[in-house]
């Protein structure tokens, strides 16, 4: 059975025992989070909800938070002597999808 979830401003397919990184959620590691705004269930038959299925939920475990690698932001206007370097990390939470249930 696959899921699409949204968290974060972001759509997720998800299916049980996937490893799923999103943005940044309150939570610690080790507890459980549940997602209730799931926008599409797929198996046997699809259900879709317009714009989430009722009583349909993921439920997923927090394995840990973190940082994603360094990215570098570099602007340059050429002949001007404009020279700008930046770097950006980018926070995560690392879920594991436990159960999706209908």
């Amino acid at each position: 059975m696959t899921a699409i979830i949204e968290t974060g401003g972001k759509q997720y397919r998800v299916s049980e025992g996937d490893v799923l990184y999103v943005e940044k959620l309150p939570v610690e590691p080790g507890e459980k989070i549940t997602f209730d705004k799931v926008l599409a269930v797929l198996g046997d038959t699809a259900v879709f909800g317009s714009p989430a299925v009722a009583g349909a939920s993921v439920t997923a475990s927090v394995e840990k938070s973190g940082r994603a690698k360094k990215i570098i932001v570099y602007k340059m206007r050429p002949k001007k002597n404009y020279r700008r370097k930046q770097g950006h990390r980018q926070p995560y939470t690392k879920l594991l999808i436990e159960k999706i249930s209908v």
